[in-house]
């Protein structure tokens, strides 16, 4: 059973698609359908309720070890399935939760961020920079259009990022030069595609609005992919974002090259370590869960720790003892 032979996930995704979910949140509901049915031996959904979600998440928990918020993913794809799709309460369930764990956030120095960037150059070392000059994530990034972009006021607009939100973030002074050549030479890829009756995959609601809009510069991609694909939703031709796992890769090479060995450098690391270096710089706490675009200023305070500014007038009872003459 997959997701295209199956006329039951079909369904699903279309409900999905019928919603303006995100093409990321429907693979990841497909996924979790798809595994919740396999668990339970292939059986029909609308045969099951409560009591074998229940027992799926408790599975996944005590079984599976997986992290809490993987298991309640998997929660909110089911609970999809039943009250959108088959239109059926699961009530209350009760299921073993998983142990939650608070992980620091791997944070680089500005002199490791300097050595990594050192072994990059071209669009792959941009794309770092903006990473680490706007907080993005390596998704948000990827996926600005040349709108998105005001060198006028010095911003950025991050559109629809994680919980559907829109927010406005700094861009670098310094990142105009590059980001200015980088757009034009999109520009000029979107042009010649163009000629070709192809342009840059747009939301679907918005290409049936707008049969022209691929036309538009506007909607181009800052980083564009080096070849076509097919719209997820349409099928039809069209240039989409750079993938993801070409920045990775490049990520990789950089952080061997440079001699970062221990530490776990990810995309991610660059976002954590701009907001770190700002409360560092003396930015006020709420000013960067603004730029990062966190719900909660509770999420923001993870980085005081990192700062150590949970502990701030503290000293460690041993250089006490050092300090009386006892070592």
């Amino acid at each position: 059973m997959t997701g295209k032979s199956s006329p039951f996930l079909e369904m699903v995704r279309g409900e999905i698609r019928l919603r303006g979910y995100s093409i990321r949140t429907e693979k990841s509901y497909l996924y979790w359908i798809r595994q919740f049915i396999l668990f339970h031996q292939k059986r029909h959904p609308a045969e099951m309720a409560g009591a074998e979600v229940k027992a799926y998440l408790t599975w996944l928990a005590v079984k599976q070890n997986v992290a809490v918020n993987t298991q309640k993913v998997a929660l909110n794809a089911l609970v999809f399935l039943y009250a959108k799709v088959l239109k059926q309460e699961l009530g209350d369930l009760g299921f073993t939760l998983a142990v939650k764990q608070r992980h620091l956030p791997v944070v680089l120095t500005q002199e490791e961020i300097l050595r990594i960037l050192a072994h990059m150059e071209g669009r792959n070392r941009l794309i770092f920079e903006l990473l680490y000059a706007s907080g993005l994530r390596i998704t948000e990034c990827l996926r600005l259009r040349v709108q998105d972009v005001d060198f006028s006021q010095g911003s950025i607009c991050v559109r629809d990022a994680k919980g559907n939100k829109d927010r406005q973030t700094l861009l670098g002074k310094s990142l105009v030069p590059q980001l200015e050549k980088v757009i034009e030479e999109s520009l000029k890829l979107q042009a010649e595609d163009n000629k070709r009756g192809i342009g840059p995959s747009l939301p679907n609601q918005l290409a049936r609005k707008f049969p022209n809009a691929f036309r538009s510069p506007a909607w181009m991609f800052v980083f564009p992919s080096s070849s076509f694909s097919e719209h997820p939703a349409t099928q039809e031709l069209c240039r989409h974002h750079l993938h993801d796992s070409v920045v990775r890769k490049a990520l990789q090479h950089a952080v061997v090259a440079a001699g970062i060995d221990r530490k776990r450098v990810t995309c991610h690391s660059f976002r954590h370590s701009f907001a770190t270096h700002l409360l560092q710089a003396g930015c006020d706490i709420r000013n960067v869960q603004e730029l990062l675009g966190h719900n909660d200023v509770k999420t923001t305070q993870i980085y005081t720790h990192v700062l150590g500014q949970h502990f701030i007038g503290l000293s460690s009872p041993l250089d006490r003892l050092r300090l009386l003459g006892g070592l």
